[in-house]
């Protein structure tokens, strides 16, 4: 009987601990729905969220970076269709950026959608999440949260600098393989500096959106270089950063997968000032 009871008890554990990553996820769902409502009501408006996080493989557990693919643009596009024209669009982007058709089809929806469409981001928007956020009529940041540049890249090359080696080397001393990449470049450079330029349409004055366009585009700085609030605002972009505490709560609801020492560690309460004045 007591060995009975033994097994039976190491068969419930296992199941309780084969169960609990799932009861986790659902509960962790529940609380997004929630939170999304909370913020759909108090903002009159439809929430949209596009979080990107680390994510591990079931089972093998090898970390997995997820990034804008067609699956968003299928989703966000249905979630702007079902969305009155009039009701505006509050977009939460959190991403490292990813395929450009993806993005642009986001953001030329975004674009497209009469009533006003901000865009937030908590953390970081780069790449392709800065390609949405252009279409945007506002951009809500922190002071820390970043964009970046939108210059394409053909694999791990960034397409400005394969250009380079074309204007610095003579023709016949470039392999034919590196001739065909830079011309891929001129066209991808080109093509995502002209959709950066529709989508700054009404934003900007022409000239600045040509500018803006421009500087974003053709590899001025390193594809990961981080462009803050401030920079955005001296850009001609529309930027606040009056981050409202349920967006930032929102992304508390996104937690990286669970590792077995914690990379950053810290009491998640208030921390006040002390108290100095002498009695």
């Amino acid at each position: 009987m007591n060995g009975f009871d033994v097994s039976s008890l190491i068969w419930l554990l296992f199941l309780f601990s084969a169960l609990q990553p799932l009861l986790r996820r659902r509960m962790l769902d529940a609380a997004r729905q929630r939170q999304i409502m909370k913020l759909e009501k108090k903002r009159n408006s439809r929430v949209i969220l596009l979080v990107h996080r680390q994510e591990t493989m079931s089972f093998l557990g090898f970390p997995v970076m997820r990034y804008i693919d067609m699956n968003d643009s299928e989703e966000v596009l249905r979630a702007i269709q079902l969305t009155d024209p009039d009701v505006p669009l509050d977009i939460v982007l959190h991403t490292p950026g990813g395929m450009v058709i993806a993005a642009t089809q986001i953001a030329r929806a975004v674009k497209a959608h009469p009533g006003k469409v901000t865009v937030f981001v908590p953390h970081v928007a780069m790449s392709g999440g800065t390609l949405i956020a252009l279409a945007a009529d506002e951009i809500c940041m922190t002071e820390h949260s970043a964009l970046g540049p939108i210059d394409p890249q053909l694999g791990q090359q960034p397409a400005a600098s394969l250009l380079k080696v074309t204007e610095q080397k003579p023709i016949d001393k470039i392999d034919d393989n590196t001739l065909v990449m830079a011309d891929l470049s001129r066209k991808a450079i080109d093509q995502i500096r002209k959709t950066a330029r529709r989508l700054l349409e009404g934003t900007l004055p022409a000239d600045k959106a040509d500018e803006l366009a421009e500087t974003l585009s053709t590899g001025r700085w390193t594809h990961d270089h981080p462009i803050f609030a401030e920079d955005a605002r001296e850009m001609g972009l529309k930027v606040n950063t009056d981050m409202p505490e349920d967006v930032m709560k929102m992304m508390e609801l996104y937690p990286q997968p669970i590792k077995q020492t914690p990379s950053v560690e810290y009491l998640p309460i208030p921390h006040p000032a002390p108290n100095n004045r002498q009695h």
